[in-house]
């Protein structure tokens, strides 16, 4: 009952409130860039695909020092071997034989006959033929100096690495600007809500509710608000180029 009545006046405190949306956008110039590589080398053993694979990221990091990447910065995500094989019948070709761990099909006749309790194909043996071994490697490579990650992706693949995906820029106190960049968004949600609540003849009072979500983005949200300019609200800066925090607080107030 405790609850119900609590909610019932949550929606009575909406419906004499006043709902606004406030925004905000910070920017902040990135410190640092990322990206992730993947290193792989492919064996007839284990333990050669493993040897190639260690051979290939001494030769990325020596490359990535001549970049100014330092060893600190190349950090191991994950490393994994993989074995590639395939079964073997003697007297079959490879293409006849069904896929291993597959189960053997039954005849519509039934079940396959038995003599003495043994199979009748059971004097053929299968056997395992393991073709070969591969290595992956997948490194993080923090990048110091954000102008130059398109030269060090470039680098890595001419090093034999397979650049995974795109680069990521990082803010030295990414939490501080997330922070900066919500506080603002509510206080622009303040301000409305008193330019509102004014325009009625009314005062606003608690927050009732408040909703938030924030939005890390490379320039992307002052591209779209210059295409689509009545589909964001003020504050949005007019050069792209910096990591920009956009925050967007929905928030309820009593009015009195």
């Amino acid at each position: 009952m405790h609850e119900s009545l609590t909610q019932a006046q949550q929606g009575h405190h909406l419906r004499d409130g006043v709902t606004v949306i406030g925004e905000a956008v910070r920017r902040v110039p990135p410190e640092s860039a990322e990206l992730l590589v993947e290193i792989t080398a492919a064996a007839p053993t284990a333990a050669q695909a493993l040897r190639d694979n260690h051979q290939k990221t001494t030769h990325l990091a020596q490359v990535m020092a001549a970049l100014g990447v330092q060893p600190s910065d190349l950090q191991t995500v994950s490393f994994n071997v993989y074995s590639h094989f395939a079964p073997l019948i003697p007297g079959l070709p490879p293409h006849a034989l069904p896929a291993y761990g597959a189960s053997p099909q039954i005849a519509q006749t039934g079940f396959p006959a038995y003599a003495g309790g043994v199979a009748a194909g059971a004097g053929v043996q299968s056997e395992i033929q393991f073709g070969s071994y591969q290595a992956r490697n997948t490194l993080r490579v923090n990048v110091r100096e954000p102008g130059r990650a398109g030269e060090i992706m470039d680098a890595a693949t001419k090093a034999g690495a397979i650049v995974a995906g795109g680069f990521s820029l990082k803010a030295a106190d990414e939490g501080q600007a997330r922070k900066a960049a919500l506080e603002a968004a509510g206080r622009d949600a303040r301000t409305k809500a008193e330019a509102l609540a004014a325009a009625a003849g009314k005062q606003i009072c608690d927050a009732v509710a408040i909703h938030e979500e924030i939005v890390v983005t490379n320039g992307t949200y002052s591209a779209l608000r210059a295409a689509l300019p009545f589909s964001f609200g003020a504050g949005a800066p007019q050069v792209a180029g910096e990591l920009e925090y956009y925050a967007r607080v929905s928030a309820n107030f009593r009015l009195v």
